[in-house]
This record gives structure tokens, C-alpha cells and sequence, in this order.
């Protein structure tokens, strides 16, 4: 290999490390490390720690039945978490540990990347502005904030929508398109430009479609709402103090300079202040007796609606399941699944969901199990 070549290629990299496509040529497909490979805005834990008690730290189960191409095996459980790629696994009942386990060397300290677990975060935050008359409503028009999108037919969706997903914005959720949308707002370095670009294809109200566009739009007006302060440091002030985390964490952004948060995802901190995310919900929004999010929020959250196109299982975006439980979860299977019956957590996060995991099904056995326990 003569020199010039080597220079040539050393050049193409840089060139393309600078830009959405390179990204995706260099970093695809998306990682729980990829808070190494963004540039980010920080937030800020408080002066005071919140700690889960800790419990006598025991499997929900010595093994679990795995069928596979229709054979019956048994499986210990910890081996079922680490051949489906987990790197943290909490249960958690009246805030008592009652069993934590990581593998893959990571550890408590360990940061993971979100995904769209972020999605329910910037839902809380989208409560707390609303409490704090930053937002009059979730019916208003959204270009009552983002007034450059009424070209886009955009005044004719609301908050409500795009917090359902049935704002009828045509988006494309493809993650394995370099020159698709999902790849454009996870890779790209302008996220407004990506979402000047967005057009309607359905009318607004008629119909649910999952999409990380619609929470990106979300934050946009967020931002908007917020003026001289950044998400980041809004969710500092408003959860990530007031419930006292144990780390530092941080959020994503597009580019370095006057970027802004990709808020449909990427959110990265540890497992344990994750559990505390799900804490907050479970106690429908107070926090040992601080009301940090209304409860009128929280139940607006995870109680099905179908208005507005929107659908059963999901709501203001929470993932909703048939026995009143509910769930924040990212594209890798990271989960924040809340059972309030039971007083339960469940923090999975991993490096993805494994090829034979059915994640949903493990936290419903897991609740069964533990279910009118203390």
C-alpha cells in the first residue's frame, strides 16, 4: 500500500467521521456505548442520594423453560441472561433489592445508553412543563411553538398527537438505511434540518404508527418552550435532583455546537437511577413527599386512550400492558417496567434483546412470582 493511498483513505475517514453517513458506515449498527461517539450535554445529580434497600439479592428463579424450534429445555437463569446478551438486571418490591445481577463486566457504575427509553422521559418532562405554564396545553397546535413547520401542514397536528404517535407524520423507522430517516436523526448532525423535512401523510388524530420522528418533534418543542435553558438542564432541575441520582448522566445532542438533545433517544446513565425513573411513576409522581410530576400526569400516562388515533397499549409515550403494567423501552431491550399492583420494578438493560429472549414474558413471570410478597 503506497503512501498517497493510506493518506487517501486516512482522509475519506475523517471526511466521512464528520458526517451522518460516515457515522453509519463507522459506528453502524447502534450501540450501548454509543455515548462514546456523540457529543452531549450533561446532567446534573443533586447534592442528596436516594439508595434502594438492599434485599438478601436472590434469583427470581433457579431456572427458566426455553422452547426453541419445539423443544422444551431448562435453562438456569442467570445463564438465560447472559446468552441474551443482558448487562444489568434489577428486581425491585417496595423499594427493597431484591435481586441485581450484571454481566458482560459491566457493574452498578456502568453507563448504557437509553434508546427509546428516552422517549418517556422527555414525557415526564412534557408534565413538568405543563405544571410550570411553559405549555398551556397538549391540544394547542404545535406551531404555536415551532411556527416554521406550518409550511409543512404541521398546524394541523397537537401535542397530544405526538405524544399518542398519531400525528400522521410520514417517517420511516428504519435504523438499517444509511439514507433513511431513523439513521438521519440517530447519526446526523442537524436535527432541525431532518425535521423541516418531514411532511404529513396521514391527517393528524387518525391513526397510531410508532415513530421516533414524532418524539423528536416532541423535543423540538420542548426546547422552544424552554427558551434559555437546555432539556438537559431542565431535567436536571425538575427529576434527575429532586430524586436524588446517584450519578451524573447525560444526554446525546446532534452536534457540539448549539446542537440540540435527540429526544427519542439516547439518554445515557446507570441502571440503578434508571429503577429510579420507574420509582417516580410507581408513586405516581411524588417523591417521599415532593409532588415532582402530577399525579394527574402520571395516571394521564399510563391509562389507555384511544383517542386521537391513538391506540391500547400506548400512551403519552409509555408502553402499556394488559394487567395494568407499563413500561419505558429502547430498540436493544432496555426496559423500565413498572407493575403498581405489586409495588414492582424491573430494570433489563443489554447490549440487545438476545435470540432467544421473550422479555415480556420474563418480567410477567417474575411479577407472578412475587406478587402480594413485602
Amino acid at each position: 500500500m503506497n503512501r498517497n493511498y493510506l493518506l487517501g483513505l486516512l482522509l475519506l475517514f475523517f471526511l466521512f467521521s464528520s458526517c451522518k453517513l460516515g457515522r453509519f458506515v463507522v459506528y453502524n449498527f447502534a450501540n450501548i456505548t454509543d455515548h462514546k461517539i456523540f457529543p452531549k450535554n450533561e446532567i446534573s445529580k443533586g447534592s442528596t442520594t436516594f439508595s434502594f434497600h438492599e434485599g438478601i439479592n436472590q434469583a427470581p428463579f433457579d431456572t427458566l423453560t426455553i422452547t426453541a424450534k419445539g423443544k422444551k429445555t431448562r435453562v438456569p437463569f442467570e445463564e438465560y441472561l447472559a446468552k441474551n446478551k443482558t448487562v444489568a438486571f434489577l428486581v425491585i418490591q417496595n423499594d427493597t433489592i431484591k435481586y441485581e445481577k450484571y454481566l458482560a463486566n459491566y457493574d452498578e457504575s456502568s453507563i448504557v445508553a437509553s434508546f427509546s427509553m428516552a422517549k418517556s422521559v422527555l414525557s415526564m418532562l412534557i408534565g413538568t412543563a405543563l405544571e410550570d405554564g411553559l405549555i398551556k396545553s397538549t391540544d394547542e397546535p404545535i406551531t404555536n411553538y415551532l411556527p416554521e413547520l406550518k409550511k409543512n401542514g404541521f398546524d394541523k397536528v397537537t401535542i397530544e398527537h405526538l405524544l399518542d404517535m398519531s400525528s400522521g407524520i410520514d417517517f420511516n423507522e428504519s435504523y438499517v438505511n444509511p439514507f433513511g430517516q431513523a439513521a438521519s436523526i440517530y447519526y446526523g448532525t442537524n436535527l432541525r434540518k431532518e425535521v423541516s423535512k418531514m411532511k404529513l401523510i396521514h391527517e393528524p388524530g387518525t391513526h397510531f404508527y410508532y415513530s421516533s420522528g414524532d418524539t423528536q418533534v416532541l423535543g423540538l418543542l420542548l426546547n422552544a418552550a424552554l427558551k434559555d435553558k437546555t432539556i438537559s438542564q431542565y431535567l436536571s432541575e425538575k427529576i434527575w435532583q429532586p430524586i436524588g441520582m446517584e450519578y451524573d448522566a447525560s444526554w446525546s445532542k446532534d452536534r457540539k455546537k448549539n446542537g440540540i438533545e435527540k429526544t427519542f433517544c439516547c439518554i445515557n446513565a446507570r441502571a440503578k437511577d434508571f429503577a429510579k425513573l420507574g420509582r417516580l411513576y410507581l408513586n405516581e409522581g411524588n417523591w417521599n413527599g415532593q409532588q415532582v410530576i402530577s399525579a394527574e400526569w402520571v395516571k394521564a400516562s399510563i391509562v389507555p386512550d384511544s383517542i386521537n388515533g391513538g391506540d391500547g397499549f400506548y400512551e403519552n409515550q409509555w408502553w402499556l400492558k394488559e394487567d395494568g403494567s407499563y413500561a419505558a423501552e429502547g430498540i436493544l431491550g432496555q426496559y423500565i417496567y413498572v407493575n403498581p399492583k405489586n409495588k414492582l420494578l424491573i430494570i433489563r438493560l443489554g447490549k440487545n434483546y438476545g435470540k432467544t429472549s421473550n422479555w415480556n414474558k420474563i418480567f410477567s413471570l417474575i411479577t407472578t412470582k412475587y406478587a402480594n410478597q413485602k
